[in-house]
């Protein structure tokens, strides 16, 4: 038997808790993971207290969809796995457990360099970070405004930014500046006068801008700086963009992403994990729960925590 976390109604944290359930089998295309850690991400909690739609439920949910842990198995036709193996998933239905089944496109070998913590950190922040930045162009010559620069997304998006030559100006708490800049961005305070501080910390103007608060301030600010607002996303505030003229990456919106954008998203995994190898790239914990501790760790997740929370089977 296995052990999974669930929830057979919306509601707050409390409604999750474990379950016995078969041990996985993969069938043809998957992969069995014994898991090591499985990453806790804000949608998470907005699915499980019906913040954001869903179906209805007829069944006991399953929670999460990113980790990292150890092959136990492969089902027909999958190559280049074996039992044994050292692996990340993202996108899969339930990693909140002790074993999961995962199409074998979702996985990849984890280098030695990453432990399973930072691996199962990576999937959806790293995912929206990359498929966000791709979307909007950005590269050499642009300058950048990223709301929530300290955030998981956020700090994903200021690396793959200062790699690809982009200026990188980022919204963050003066106590979480120091963080910002030493991935290479500029941190300025949110807040009043917010518009006048980018400026003056970015004469050449904004080219480009990524909402990943959610503010009413990061936003119009936006808006404000960015003359092609094509060239504005929000992340968070779905719903909203088409009254804004920008562009929206999930977050709400009535718009599913595309399949290059799909496509994106799965191949930031690579690129990431290949860059973690090298040094050229971090993530930042925060603390880790039991996977019994699952309410408590969304609790944390919705009170705000500095670094990226998971959950230890």
């Amino acid at each position: 038997m296995a052990t999974a976390i669930v929830y057979t109604e919306f509601g707050g944290p409390e409604v999750l808790h474990p379950i016995d359930i078969p041990a996985p089998v993969p069938g043809a295309g998957e992969i069995a993971i014994r898991v090591e850690a499985a990453g806790v991400n804000p949608i998470d909690g907005k699915l499980r207290s019906g913040l954001r739609t869903s179906a209805e439920i007829v069944e006991p949910r399953r929670v999460g969809s990113d980790g990292a842990g150890v092959v136990t198995a492969v089902g027909a036709g999958v190559d280049g796995f074996r039992a044994g193996d050292a692996v990340v998933f993202s996108g899969a239905y339930g990693a909140y457990a002790t074993d999961v089944v995962v199409p074998a496109s979702r996985v990849h070998p984890r280098p030695p360099q990453v432990d399973a913590a930072t691996g199962a950190a990576l999937g959806i922040p790293v995912g929206t970070a990359y498929q966000t930045l791709r979307s909007l162009s950005v590269g050499s010559g642009d300058t950048l405004l990223l709301h929530g620069g300290s955030g998981a997304v956020g700090q994903a998006a200021i690396q793959f930014a200062v790699l690809w030559g982009a200026t990188v100006v980022a919204t963050a708490s003066p106590r979480r500046a120091d963080a910002v800049r030493a991935l290479g961005a500029t941190p300025v305070p949110y807040g009043d006068g917010l518009a006048d501080r980018v400026r003056e910390v970015a004469p050449q103007g904004v080219t480009v801008a990524i909402d990943a608060a959610g503010t009413d301030e990061a936003l119009q600010t936006s808006v404000e700086l960015v003359a092609d607002r094509t060239r504005v996303a929000t992340l968070v505030r779905g719903r909203d963009a088409s009254a804004l003229g920008v562009r929206a990456f999930m977050g709400g919106s009535p718009e599913p992403l595309t399949a290059q954008q799909q496509e994106w998203r799965g191949e930031a995994m690579p690129v990431v994990l290949a860059l973690l190898a090298a040094g050229r790239f971090s993530v930042e914990l925060g603390p880790s729960f039991a996977l019994s501790d699952a309410p408590e760790a969304h609790r944390v997740v919705a009170a705000g925590v500095d670094g990226k929370i998971t959950l230890v089977p």
